[in-house]
């Protein structure tokens, strides 16, 4: 008897790594569910996930060539000149997509904030934490766009949770949706392990330059000020990785998902972006943190004050931070891990062909 194929397209956007990594968990589940993944996308985010799984077909998408302002306050009026390159590569993809629907037979796909990979002929999943796009006095505006274009996928799955408590507060909630949304739980490709501690801090940097290599510089000045056995890990991912020992800091270019979920769980205390997959990594771990937002972009910032305001996360600006603030993480509770209920059969059922 022959057996079909059944592929599904796992698409996550390239901006930082988040994205990449916390469709991990997905390709697996489908792996496990007797689906056939392929993965598309471009830059870092197809980089880490080539790394992870070397036997899955990985396609290429074109960049939306995401770039962050160096100065936080032009962080809106960055992303409005980049419109023009974003749009371009989301017709691009849609036209390749097209192709690749037929080329590949495919079942169904996952889109991770990519708009323009979308099929009318097969089942099609919008994957987001951003129901509410917080761009400031634009938010009304830049929401309702974005409510839009999910409307034309037959479901949008949100990594959290329905009712609270919840990690993404008004981003991840709407008080009358009009499109199909189911709540699947937290996401992470790492768990806790009892490992003894082996650093008293972990400094993870992620997310688009030059920002990234910003903070790599404030917190590299830092760090050596640190009482304590540092891990710091960049976030830049090379060809090759990198191990540096200056001080009484350990520098890594790059980690692997083992690596990383191995050095979280040896380290007393996390130092990072406020991101919403390192906030799902965090919660998994049941991290003690310190975030540092990315300058003007209202989401990190959103949810920077948002677990501050619960007591469960401090934070400071960028250009306020010095290493004496970490002292402040002993008067928060740290991030709880959720107990988490996916069942990928019933979510990949929308996939099934009869």
């Amino acid at each position: 008897m022959e057996t079909t194929t059944r592929n599904i397209l796992v698409a996550p956007l390239n901006w930082g790594i988040g994205h990449a990594t916390r469709c991990i968990p997905i390709i697996k589940a489908l792996q496990q569910t007797n689906f056939n993944p392929i993965i598309a996308s471009d830059g870092a985010a197809l980089a880490i996930l080539k790394k992870e799984f070397p036997e899955i077909l990985c396609l290429e998408l074109p960049s939306y060539e995401i770039e962050y302002a160096k100065n936080g306050n032009h962080f809106k009026w960055k992303m409005l000149k980049n419109m023009p390159a974003m749009i371009d590569a989301i017709l691009n993809e849609k036209k390749i997509v097209k192709k690749w629907v037929k080329k590949y037979d495919l079942y169904g796909i996952i889109s991770d904030n990519r708009l323009g990979v979308f099929s009318k002929k097969i089942p099609c999943v919008f994957m987001t934490h951003q129901l509410n796009v917080l761009t400031g006095n634009t938010s009304w505006l830049t929401s309702k766009l974005h409510q839009a274009t999910i409307k034309k996928f037959n479901e949008c799955w949100v990594p959290d949770f329905q009712k609270n408590p919840n990690l993404s507060g008004k981003l991840g909630h709407l008080d009358h949706p009009d499109f199909k949304i189911k709540y699947i739980g937290a996401l992470s490709r790492l768990k806790k392990m009892p490992l003894p501690q082996r650093y008293d801090l972990m400094v993870m940097l992620s997310g688009p330059e030059p920002q990234r290599s910003m903070l790599e510089e404030r917190l590299f000045e830092e760090s050596l000020r640190y009482d304590g056995k540092v891990v710091f890990v960049k976030g830049k991912i090379e060809t090759e990785q990198k191990v540096l020992q200056y001080d009484n800091i350990t520098f890594y270019n790059f980690m692997n998902s083992e690596e990383l979920e191995k050095t979280f769980n040896e380290s007393a205390l996390v130092l990072c972006r406020s991101g919403y997959t390192t906030i799902m990594d965090l919660s998994f771990l049941n991290k003690k943190a310190f975030f540092i937002p990315t300058p003007g972009q209202y989401e990190q910032e959103y949810l920077a004050k948002k677990l501050k305001k619960e007591g469960l996360v401090p934070y400071a600006k960028q250009e306020d931070f010095r290493i004496e603030n970490l002292l402040e993480v002993d008067l928060y509770k740290g991030l709880k891990p959720f107990e988490n209920k996916t069942s990928w059969k019933q979510l990949f059922g929308l996939f099934e062909r009869e």
